[in-house]
């Protein structure tokens, strides 16, 4: 059995019959299973809070095929990094015919991948750092010279910015390469933008209120994201009416430009001098914990967690068995 994709505005309903069995898909077996456990117990006890009747389910100890055997109607997808937010889950789910929430098979491998996503997003003639592909230890040079310092050095395809560097030195290049090169053999530097950090939630092709982040690290790092408690997060985000309006409209855009659905995040950078904003990546699986970004732009806006991952659930609706 296979799904009949229906993307679109998504179905609403008040009614936690409706959506059936649900799995909440958590734990996986990449380098972020620890958030993604986090995450899916969160929300997990929200929906199980609502009325759904909903279970966790860990595919690292359970294979998929329960799924159907065990009558499961529908998966919210908490699973982080490769395994659970670059297609493969998708497409497996397309393949066992159960409807789940968020982007479909080509938007969640097109954006687990920066630098794929990057060429997509300036291809459609949006903003974004320069950045050049390190494929090897002798693109080094090369990139010292077209990029500048500071440079960010990353992984393609790993989330909650494991394997990232920021680089100040010539001589701290070549350990930021490694680091990156272990996690993942597609590595890319990109210009350093000074200025702050930005992100906009996506829910149900709406933007969320922006929100504005200072990390007391170099950057928002993995530690930053989720352990510690001296990041600041400012929601609202202090921005102009007018630069509010211009941050979401590109959020949406670049959402919409990488056929990403339902709800998710985008990431970005304001240069602190000309105040332009430099798209970064887009998240179709955000973090759900006590520290993450999509909850908190959330309660800004008036919907509290429960509601949020009630919302997210409709969004498989818009999959449909066949």
């Amino acid at each position: 059995m296979t799904l009949l994709n229906l993307q679109g505005a998504a179905r609403r309903t008040k009614n936690a019959a409706d959506f059936g069995k649900t799995a909440v898909l958590y734990g996986g077996d990449s380098s972020e299973r620890d958030i993604s456990l986090l995450s899916g117990h969160a929300v997990l006890a929200a929906l199980q809070r609502r009325g759904v009747d909903a279970h966790g389910f860990d595919p690292q100890e359970r294979p998929l095929q329960e799924l159907v055997s065990e009558g499961f109607a529908r998966a919210w997808i908490a699973l982080h990094g490769p395994g659970g937010e670059d297609g493969a889950m998708q497409g497996a789910l397309e393949w066992l015919g159960v409807p789940y929430t968020g982007s479909g098979v080509l938007a969640s491998a097109l954006t687990m991948d920066k630098l794929k996503t990057k060429r997509v997003v300036v291809g459609a003639g949006y903003s974004a750092p320069e950045y050049a592909v390190l494929s090897s230890a002798a693109d080094l040079p090369g990139a010292l010279k077209r990029i500048g310092l500071p440079m960010m050095v990353k992984p393609a395809s790993q989330g909650s910015s494991v394997g990232i560097t920021k680089v100040k030195s010539a001589e701290e290049l070549p350990r930021a390469f490694a680091d990156a090169h272990a996690i993942d053999s597609i590595v890319f530097a990109e210009t350093f933008v000074t200025g702050d950090e930005f992100t906009v939630g996506v829910l149900q092709d709406q933007a969320l209120p922006s929100i504005r982040i200072q990390p007391a690290t170099e950057f928002y790092d993995y530690q930053a994201k989720y352990f510690r408690n001296d990041t600041q997060y400012h929601c609202p985000s202090g921005l102009t009416p007018h630069a509010e309006a211009e941050l979401q409209a590109a959020a949406l855009a670049t959402f919409k430009v990488t056929d990403c659905f339902g709800w998710g995040r985008v990431d970005f950078m304001r240069d602190r001098r000309s105040e332009k904003f430099y798209f970064i990546e887009i998240n179709t699986t955000p973090g759900m914990t006590d520290h993450s970004l999509v909850p908190m732009a959330a309660r800004q806006a008036g919907i509290d967690f429960e509601e949020l991952v009630w919302r997210v659930l409709e969004s498989s609706f818009a999959r449909q068995r066949k």
